[in-house]
């Protein structure tokens, strides 16, 4: 009896899942048996391709120059347009006493450089004297668009030379690099805000007054900079009236004129030489990932063969696929400064790659996902591949074409959103929630990982029910 009411129970499972899905395998549930199926007997194959040549879709800027046996030499600038504020305090506020003005470079505490923390260098800061063209990418030469004339500021600087501060929302403690700008600068931006407001609109307009600023390495070696944000605050005093017979003056008053965000023209100019000892890693076969701009891996996604095993194992009977996932484990290689694996992998069709980068895409689990790597067990798991097998099965007739099969996985920085929310009756309640809003090509920090491709499974799990 107790064994009845399984099958019962299990029936009324496999209708609840069947009821949730457009796949039609079978009819009938008149005397049936029910079973949950696991395959991992999958495999999957790839090699490393180059990818030196990539589109900026952040405003994250790399800068700095390292040499790291095992990951290669690394030197890195940025080109940036800006984004204006839409408006500018001149309240009170004479030209003449706006008295400085700096450029603050923000950095993550975690992962905020790789390299020698101590190492001392130097930074340069040009005003372009030409609009960035668009797209731009890490090859992009900046040749012919500053001067050496044009020279904003020159700066000594290291990771551990800027000082702890929390972002204006509250939500992050960053270390920021404050480079000291020409007060005239400050003092131009301001009086071209005053005689056309109009000019600060938009980046568009602004760039026909601004063009922009070029950040590169002028001396030393030791380390690169992960910059999280980019802006100039300028700082000036203020006449404020208080009441009808009482004034004062605020000395120390300061705003942000511009800043560095994901919808202007901005660039990483990367220059990698790749170490011999990765290069004979990839001439072995080996399946390595090094960002920025270095090696992806092309893959052959097993899907036929898994789709061929798991419509001749259902047969007629009505089943149900619950998921389809890839553990790929990894091996992290030695190289000096503990370089370490990319935080997230995209892992998409190869031909809708770079639609998907050029388009600012999201994943949609049917032909792009991603995975988190962990740490702890040294692998990147992408779980969500349901979808992708379901439209083969459901739209396609189970055939895969060339484009289902052939995947790339490349080394992305995913940027997320937090919001709270909170509910009280007789008691208060928060919770958070986490939303994806950016994908781009990896350019926050040095990354390095081999990709375990023999030791990867691909496990489908599905539901499927024989009529006795």
């Amino acid at each position: 009896m107790k064994q009845l009411l399984n099958v019962i129970l299990a029936a009324a499972a496999l209708l609840a899942l069947y009821a949730c899905t457009d796949e039609t395998i079978g009819v009938s549930l008149t005397d049936t048996t029910s079973s949950v199926i696991e395959d991992s007997s999958f495999v999957i194959t790839g090699q490393s391709v180059l990818n030196n040549r990539i589109q900026m879709r952040t405003s994250t800027k790399m800068l700095g120059e390292l040499q790291a046996d095992g990951f290669g030499h690394l030197t890195a600038s940025a080109v940036t347009q800006w984004m204006p504020a839409w408006t500018i305090d001149t309240s009170g506020v004479k030209t003449e006493w706006i008295d400085s003005c700096r450029l603050k470079l923000r950095m993550p505490l975690q992962y905020g450089f790789t390299g020698d923390s101590l190492a001392p260098m130097r930074l340069n800061v040009y005003r372009l004297n030409k609009q960035l063209t668009s797209p731009i990418y890490s090859d992009f030469d900046p040749t012919g668009y500053y001067d050496e004339d044009d020279l904003l500021a020159s700066a000594s600087y290291s990771p551990t030379s800027g000082w702890l501060e929390i972002t204006s929302d509250y939500s992050d403690t960053v270390r920021t690099i404050s480079v000291p700008m020409p007060t005239t600068l400050a003092q131009e931006l301001f009086e071209a805000y005053k005689t056309n407001p109009d000019l600060f609109a938009s980046p568009k307009s602004f760039a026909e007054e601004f063009p922009g600023i070029y950040i590169t390495n002028s001396y030393g070696s030791g380390h690169v900079l992960n910059v999280k944000s980019t802006e100039l605050d300028v700082y000036y005093k203020q006449h404020v009236q208080l009441t009808d017979t009482t004034d004062t003056i605020y000395p120390c008053q300061s705003q942000s004129y511009l800043a560095s965000t994901p919808e202007i023209i901005s660039d990483n100019i990367i220059s990698l030489d790749i170490d011999n000892q990765v290069t004979q890693m990839v001439d072995n076969g080996d399946a390595i990932v090094l960002a920025p701009a270095g090696y992806e891996v092309q893959v052959r996604f097993p899907i036929q063969d898994i789709i061929d095993s798991y419509q001749a194992n259902v047969g007629n009977n009505l089943a149900v696929i619950n998921k389809l996932e890839l553990e790929l484990p990894v091996e992290v290689p030695e190289t000096e400064y503990d370089i370490e694996p990319p935080t997230y992998m995209l892992m998409v069709k190869t031909s809708l790659k770079d639609n998907f980068i050029n388009g600012d895409s999201l994943t949609n689990n049917k032909d792009s996902f991603y995975a988190v790597y962990n740490a702890k067990k040294k692998v990147y798991s992408f779980s969500g591949l349901r979808d992708y097998i379901l439209n083969i099965i459901n739209n396609q007739g189970g055939i895969a074409s060339e484009e289902d099969i052939n995947f790339t996985i490349t080394p992305v920085d995913v940027t997320t959103y937090t919001y709270s929310s909170s509910y009280s009756y007789y008691y208060t309640s928060t919770s958070s929630t986490t939303t994806i809003t950016k994908i781009s090509p990896m350019v926050s920090r040095p990354a390095i990982v081999k990709l375990l491709l023999d030791k990867a499974k691909v496990k489908i799990t599905y539901s499927k029910q024989i009529v006795n």
